[in-house]
């Protein structure tokens, strides 16, 4: 099940409130204020972005 990358909360594909493509990786959302966040800093939450730890 995919992790929204902002909140950490599983979401449903089917039940998805958003999704956005980014870097030909899709992520999806539990809501539009996620996407809109991981939008407006996409390389903060992207999977290719970890930080060290």
């Amino acid at each position: 099940m995919p992790i929204d990358p902002v909140c950490k909360m599983e979401v449903e594909k089917e039940d998805a409130a958003a999704e956005t493509l980014y870097r030909g990786n899709k992520y999806y959302f539990c809501s539009e204020d996620c996407k809109d966040s991981f939008e407006k800093e996409p390389d903060k939450y992207s999977e290719k972005k970890k930080k060290a730890g």
